[in-house]
């Protein structure tokens, strides 16, 4: 990871690591998208969420990156998605203001581990989305109802290969042959 210098006063950044291991979540959601060649698109995100928008300000001044919003519900909502601004601003600043509880610890070290495998561009193989799709499954651990679960995505991946499989084998096809 790049780790860049950090300009936060220690107890701001001790402070915000505090709100974000107990009110912050890092995500990797799948989209299905017939335009990748695996037919998933991998996005990640950092956000944190609350009533008080003031909360919110110091993450995205201290941070440098994201965008504030308010949801139809009145809760406000900080969000990074932008994968440079994660790689360059969050996780440098979480690998030195250190989470306390061992969940979010752990959930931060499977984010970083995806957030690698989609900057080496391993998220284009079918190897890659696997293991994202199971490290994702230990990102947050809360069963929170996804669109596509892991079993979903992987399948569709054999589905994938194993039609390709099945077609080029077709007895019937038209094929042209050398003699």
């Amino acid at each position: 990871m790049n780790q860049k210098k950090i300009n936060v006063p220690p107890k701001i950044g001790w402070y915000l690591s505090g709100f974000t291991d107990g009110e912050g979540s890092f995500n990797v959601t799948f989209r299905p998208r017939e335009d990748f060649k695996n037919g998933w698109k991998v996005s990640l995100s950092f956000s944190v969420s609350q009533k008080d928008k003031v909360i919110l300000t110091l993450f995205k001044r201290y941070l440098g990156c994201g965008t504030i919003r308010q949801r139809e519900d009145g809760i406000w909502c900080f969000e990074v998605t932008n994968i440079e601004s994660i790689s360059e601003k969050v996780v440098p600043f979480f690998n030195k203001f250190k989470f306390l509880s061992q969940r979010k610890k752990k959930a931060f070290s499977k984010f970083k581990k995806v957030l690698e495998i989609v900057k080496d561009k391993k998220y284009l193989t079918k190897e890659g989305i696997e293991t994202i799709a199971k490290l994702r499954e230990e990102i947050n651990l809360d069963n929170s109802k996804r669109r596509y679960d892991k079993e979903e995505i992987i399948s569709s991946l054999k589905e994938s290969s194993e039609t390709i499989r099945q077609a080029s084998s077709n007895k019937d096809d038209d094929i042209v042959r050398s003699p």
